[in-house]
């Protein structure tokens, strides 16, 4: 049976990745709790697919919301940070991901995905899990996603928003509507 996450500790992570400047660094949750950040952390399938550039090409494009929102982005797969950097230097005609504003993480021993139970063990891949983590490392929301179906960015960026009104937020409450 699975374990509830949300209004407990997030599990720590640190990665390899492919930095938005296309150099290879890593990330962490203790690097964005320490600079009083909040994290959405997204997991996707693979690099390489069809659904999957529409999500990540479409948060990169909506990054400077997240930004303003104090809010890091990374998305995650079990790839590795070079595959990664092949998908980023394929245009997005291509199916590629072209330039990209966050880091692409690599979860190549599968413990990060194991750890916020995406991780489809007979495959080696992780479902569409979004999870955000509160700048005290408090898991905040989660989601998980069949991965035929892509996410949506207006919905996160909802949640996000909402979160952080530490208020009441009604059915179908919109940023700037009144809180409960």
């Amino acid at each position: 049976m699975a374990e509830r996450m949300v209004g407990k500790q997030a599990p720590r992570f640190e990665m390899e990745a492919v930095m938005k400047d296309k150099s290879f660094g890593k990330v962490s949750l203790e690097e964005n709790m320490k600079n009083d950040k909040w994290t959405v952390l997204f997991f996707y399938p693979m690099d390489f697919t069809f659904v999957c550039p529409t999500e990540i090409t479409a948060m990169s494009d909506r990054y400077d919301e997240f930004e303003d929102l104090d809010a890091e982005v990374i998305g995650v797969s079990t790839d590795t940070i070079h595959t990664h950097k092949a998908w980023i230097n394929t245009d997005r005609k291509d199916n590629g991901l072209g330039e990209l504003n966050y880091p692409l993480a690599a979860d190549t021993n599968h413990e990060v995905a194991r750890n916020y139970g995406v991780l489809i063990e007979e495959e080696g891949v992780a479902l569409r899990g979004l999870f955000i983590i509160n700048p005290e490392g408090e898991m905040q929301y989660q989601t998980v996603f069949h991965n035929n179906i892509g996410r949506d960015v207006d919905e996160t960026l909802r949640v996000l928003q909402a979160l952080q009104t530490g208020g009441l937020c009604p059915a179908n409450w919109r940023p700037g509507q009144e809180t409960l």
